[in-house]
């Protein structure tokens, strides 16, 4: 697209302060500028131009409401004669809602709806719609989403990935049946975050998670230094097979619930604050004379918590052989966990997934829209220093450099 010269009402600006829609209003005049300037392009012609290049004609626009992260946005759609305009303007913003609104029509076609379920559909997308009309929905998005996450992963290294896995309930043959979402996020060679991608399994047995590893190295995923990750089994053993000489990073946010969970409530502050030393120490050496006075001072007060605590020592302080700066970032699976929970808010509205079909589509469409976020806004990580740090080794193997898997 062209370059859109974008002008703001100086009434605009001043709302931007004293509105509550203020920021709205911005975005709102902004887009419709865009679209203004979209339809011209595709026309070839600016409103009221005469020129021999000219593709077709405006024919008004058609209002249309785009709830968005700064509130609802009315957007004038530009309409053209004897054509359609065409824009994907919407597309990055409304899979999502696209998805959701889809899986509560499957389950009304699929009578499995409430009358909450049917209320809403209702509202969204009319007072009726046919089963035709919602294969044909689900048929696009699915192209779609499907496309994204069978993408090629070989454009560059990916030193950094942290996984996990989600429990959904979806309806087959009639059943509601639990099943696992695996999802895993990389960092890559630049220090941009990307959704590598999402699975569904039985559960989270190693042969579920061998078969998503499997198929994450097998789309291109390659070179990959750390895997960060809960201590679930069935995940560890996929790890170490599927990663070998690769850095496992055990989530110090979840052992630190499992040595709490075993220990008396009276010690949870004071225990916390010793954890806390320990994940942070400069170094593992260091981080090992922390330990040993913890376990020292608390074993007889809390034996089965430090039981807990040294069994998962070097795992959870592996990162500590990396570079500072890049530490606190890497050393639990919080930022993967917060994706989780927006997955999740969504899928509350739901609670029972019609089929595999309708789960893969809105999770996907949900992480693809976080994959296009992150893949235009700034660095997650500044990599300069890990490379600079990877050639001062003068090794490739990850297992040299700290826990290997």
């Amino acid at each position: 697209m062209a370059r859109v010269q974008i002008s703001v009402d100086p009434e605009i600006v001043q709302g931007l302060f004293q509105r509550d829609d203020g920021l709205a209003k911005l975005v709102e005049s902004v887009l419709n500028q865009m679209l203004g300037a979209q339809v011209a392009e595709q026309l070839g012609a600016q409103r009221y131009q005469r020129t021999d290049e000219r593709q077709g004609y405006r024919n008004g626009v058609r209002e249309r409401t785009m709830k968005t992260r700064v509130g609802a946005l009315c957007l004038e759609v530009p309409q053209v004669r004897e054509g359609v305009f065409s824009t994907e303007l919407f597309g990055r913003y409304q899979r999502s809602e696209q998805a959701l609104v889809l899986a509560l029509m499957e389950m009304v076609v699929n009578g499995v709806s409430t009358r909450k379920v049917k209320r809403i559909t209702e509202e969204l997308c009319g007072t009726s719609f046919a089963r035709s009309t919602v294969s044909d929905l689900c048929r696009g998005l699915d192209q779609t989403v499907g496309a994204w996450n069978s993408r090629d992963l070989g454009g560059q290294a990916t030193p950094f990935v942290i996984v996990d896995a989600l429990v959904l309930r979806i309806r087959e043959d009639g059943q509601v049946r639990p099943a696992s979402a695996f999802v895993a996020v990389g960092v890559t060679a630049d220090g941009h975050r990307q959704v590598l991608g999402l699975m569904l399994g039985d559960s989270e047995s190693e042969d579920s998670w061998s078969t998503f590893f499997a198929w994450l190295t097998g789309r291109g995923l390659k070179e990959v230094d750390l895997v960060v990750s809960d201590d679930h089994a069935g995940l560890v053993a996929a790890v170490r097979k599927h990663f070998q000489g690769v850095v496992w990073q055990r989530c110090q946010t979840h052992l630190s619930r499992n040595v709490l969970d075993a220990c008396p409530k009276a010690l949870h502050a004071e225990l916390r604050s010793r954890l806390r030393g320990i994940f942070e120490a400069p170094d593992a050496q260091v981080a090992r004379v922390l330990l040993e006075e913890t376990l020292s001072q608390y074993g007889a007060r809390a034996p089965r918590a430090m039981e807990r605590l040294e069994a998962g020592f070097d795992d959870v302080v592996a990162v500590l052989a990396l570079p500072q700066p890049y530490r606190r970032l890497l050393r639990t699976t919080n930022g993967l966990e917060r994706l989780n929970e927006e997955i999740r808010r969504r899928e509350r509205v739901i609670r029972i997934f019609p089929n595999q079909a309708a789960a893969l589509r809105l999770l996907g469409a949900l992480l693809m829209e976080q994959d296009d976020i992150w893949t235009t806004e700034r660095k997650y990580l500044d990599m300069t220093s890990y490379w600079e740090w990877r050639a001062a080794t003068n090794t490739t193997q990850p297992a040299q450099r700290g826990n290997a898997a």
